[in-house]
């Protein structure tokens, strides 16, 4: 019904906010995966005739929809931060072992090791 709310409230946030990152954390991609899950959400809702195109587009209640924004809308936020997290720990360990690479193969040719 409106578990896509959870992931897009996040997503708005880290729109709004990912000037203020650090570049490195590549904040566009955490945006890429909770849009991505925000158009996947609502996209089932409106083949099941949960969303409709009017007012007043929900087609449940308050108490039903807030159960299912803890129950889906929450892990699926939770998912794609981690899942993000994970990506963004794999390239800079990358990037670090990259750059120890050249930096030894630098030392080798001047011949300081």
């Amino acid at each position: 019904m409106a578990c896509f709310l959870v992931p897009m409230g996040l997503g708005i946030i880290t729109m709004m906010m990912r000037k203020v990152f650090p570049k490195k954390w590549h904040m566009d991609w955490l945006n890429i995966m909770l849009w991505g899950a925000v158009t996947m959400l609502a996209l089932e809702h409106i083949a099941h005739g949960e969303i409709i195109l009017y007012p007043p587009f929900l087609t449940a209640g308050l108490f039903e929809i807030m159960p299912e924004m803890l129950a889906v809308g929450g892990p699926m936020a939770i998912f794609s931060v981690t899942i993000w997290a994970g990506m963004v720990l794999i390239n800079d360990a990358l990037i670090y072992k990259k750059t120890t690479e050249v930096k030894v193969q630098t030392h080798q040719k001047l011949g300081h090791i």
